[in-house]
């Protein structure tokens, strides 16, 4: 489904709302303050991208990688937290872990906390709020192309040293781009600054200064495709059972197929079907029900040329 920008801004703003006033002895003085911090940091979001500045600008280890602000010293005391596109509020119950948060952000560079006088969450906590002020947004409401693509490059080139693999857009866009997202932008970045992520990435890439592309995703088919791969793989698998081998081999389209069966309950209602080809080169699991002759499973995953030949 397409990603519209408006409509999901507009429910996680709803959600943000209820969540932090719906405790509170005076839930409309609440919300007029969420709507403030909306003002003034933007949409509510479910998670940061790998770059924002505020998993970067505190300090790390080089070899550090952050996915979440409860990975980070500076932001000690979080609790229910909900985050912005420019920064988050966070409301603990103790007013002495609030000051020191507050004393703790207001040490990094770039970034900048303070108390709130008005409670949120509940009339017992005591609110921070804590902002990147170096992330400007656009009239639509997402960062600056120029800076999410310079805090991007800038991030993704400082891991080159230590990777192991090149991983694909597909596998890591919900890092790249944050949540909740669309397959080129999100609530930080539009589909103009998504789309020369994708390019700038894939470029990187085949330079090979990651080392060889792990495929694993299989995003970029639709749902129906995947699908079709998942319950090909699976059927064949069921078919070529003997109903005592736990696991054996089988040849389709010209690959070696690696698969794994057993009667979950031994009762012959359900069977658990796994298939592998190659080192993870494509891997699916399931369940097929004989009473039923239907098939469920989970999307599969590996690499795309390989996959689409099961198609």
């Amino acid at each position: 489904m397409e990603f519209r920008s408006p409509t999901v801004a507009a429910q996680q703003n709803v959600a943000a709302i209820t969540y932090l006033t719906k405790s509170l002895s005076d839930p409309a003085a609440g919300r007029a303050v969420v709507e403030e911090l909306i003002a003034e940091l933007g949409n509510a979001t479910d998670r940061y991208p790998d770059w924002h500045p505020i998993l970067t600008c505190p300090p790390r280890d080089s070899r550090e990688h952050r996915s979440s602000l409860q990975q980070i010293g500076a932001y000690g005391g979080l609790d229910h937290t909900i985050e912005f596109v420019r920064g988050f509020v966070t409301c603990p119950y103790s007013e002495e872990d609030a000051d020191r948060l507050v004393n703790a952000v207001n040490a990094v560079p770039n970034l900048r906390a303070h108390r709130l006088s008005e409670p949120l969450y509940s009339d017992k906590a005591y609110p921070v709020v804590v902002a990147a002020w170096n992330v400007e947004l656009e009239g639509d409401g997402t960062i600056r192309s120029r800076d999410a693509l310079s805090w991007f490059v800038s991030l993704t080139a400082s891991e080159a040293a230590n990777a192991q693999v090149a991983e694909t857009w597909w596998n890591i866009r919900s890092y790249i781009l944050g949540s909740p997202h669309g397959s080129r932008s999100s609530l930080f970045v539009n589909q103009h600054t998504g789309a020369h992520m994708r390019k700038i990435l894939e470029a990187m890439n085949e330079s090979g200064m990651f080392g060889p592309i792990k495929e694993s995703s299989l995003d970029m088919l639709s749902q129906k495709k995947r699908n079709a791969i998942g319950e090909t793989l699976i059927r064949t698998a069921v078919t070529n059972w003997d109903r005592t081998a736990p696991s054996f081999t089988f040849e389709l389209r010209g690959e070696a197929c690696k698969a794994s069966l057993r009667d979950t309950w031994e009762d012959n209602e359900e069977l658990s079907v796994r298939v592998e080809i190659g080192e993870h080169d494509l891997y699916v699991s399931g369940f097929y029900y004989p009473s039923r002759d239907e098939i469920t499973n989970v999307d599969p995953r590996g690499k795309r040329q390989l996959a689409e030949k099961f198609l």
